[in-house]
């Protein structure tokens, strides 16, 4: 039983909460032979076009060698490809396949289907506020947090 004093911290409610999330999303993405970084790395590259390995690594604030990880993992399941950049031989880029984008699409309703679940206390009108008052809370943070000052290049931004 959550310690009642403990329900009027914010913080703790959306610690609490964003596991709750987590093992939801991540129940889905198991069943389908990923995790949650895979997802993020696939809809970051489907959203923003190529991206250098660089660039996503920062963008995510996550480790260079873990990123080559999830990486491989993607590539090896044919739903990215990494190529050489046409403008900076020394850089590499991170490309959405066919398959990625149909992987993606296949997610969607599982993503809906995790979202359904934790919200299910909410109604639609309810859903859309927390999703909005969350992307406000959300964009401050990004705007602050470590990722902050990397933003997509004109090559980065091409489909």
């Amino acid at each position: 039983m959550t310690p009642p004093s403990v329900l009027n911290l914010s913080a703790y409610l959306m610690y609490a909460t964003g596991k709750a999330a987590r093992r939801t999303l991540s129940e889905k993405l198991t069943a389908r032979g990923l995790r949650l970084w895979h997802l993020t790395v696939l809809t970051l590259v489907a959203d923003l076009g190529p991206q250098p390995k660089g660039v996503l690594a920062a963008r995510l604030d996550m480790n260079a060698s873990d990123l080559a990880k999830i990486v491989k993992d993607l590539a090896d399941a044919g739903q990215v490809t990494c190529v050489r950049s046409l403008t900076d031989r020394r850089r590499v880029d991170v490309l959405i396949t066919p398959e990625g984008r149909l992987a993606l699409d296949h997610l969607s309703a599982d993503i809906a289907s995790a979202d359904d679940d934790l919200l299910t206390p909410l109604s639609e009108a309810e859903r859309e506020q927390l999703a909005s008052l969350l992307r406000r809370v959300h964009a401050h943070h990004e705007d602050t947090g470590p990722a902050a000052g990397v933003r997509p290049t004109a090559q980065a931004r091409q489909p």
